[in-house]
């Protein structure tokens, strides 16, 4: 299928809605000392009672570098949201789990407001569509033989 003449590619508007989302999550996170990756990085150890440094690597590998993953990881346990229960495992502390609970009830607030007038059926067709569009592009990157240069 080919894009109408008239219409912005979809890399333009990925780009665009990264861009806002990150801005906007970045400016209401601030004031905890989190920017949206790190609040990423929380969430994947809140949704895994055994996280580990390599899982929020391979899950996170998309939402940034590794080198940046890593500095993000060891800024929340230092910073008393994350501790490590044992080497390479992650867990939230108590006080984590409560900043947690705050901070999400804002982020839940933001994506009601950037989903406004998108039906929840309209939103999965969207996303299902954006996955296929990734996989199939990483498909022929690897194809290709391109090594992923942000890492």
């Amino acid at each position: 299928m080919e894009p109408q003449k008239h219409m912005k590619p979809v890399g333009y508007w990925l780009n665009r809605a990264d861009a806002a989302l990150t801005r906007y999550v970045d400016g209401m996170l601030a004031g905890d000392g989190l920017t949206r990756l790190g609040w990423q990085v929380l969430n994947v150890i809140e949704d895994d009672p055994a996280a580990t440094d390599a899982a929020v690597l391979t899950v996170l590998a998309a939402n940034g570098e590794t080198a940046a993953l890593a500095a993000t990881v060891e800024s929340l346990v230092t910073g008393g949201w994350a501790a490590r229960p044992a080497p390479g495992r992650l867990a939230l502390t108590d006080e984590g789990r409560a900043r947690f609970a705050r901070v999400a009830v804002r982020a839940g607030t933001f994506r009601k407001r950037v989903t406004a007038g998108v039906p929840d059926e309209e939103y999965r067709i969207a996303v299902t569509v954006l996955e296929r569009i990734a996989r199939n592009a990483e498909a022929a990157a690897d194809a290709a033989g391109y090594a992923d240069v942000r890492r």
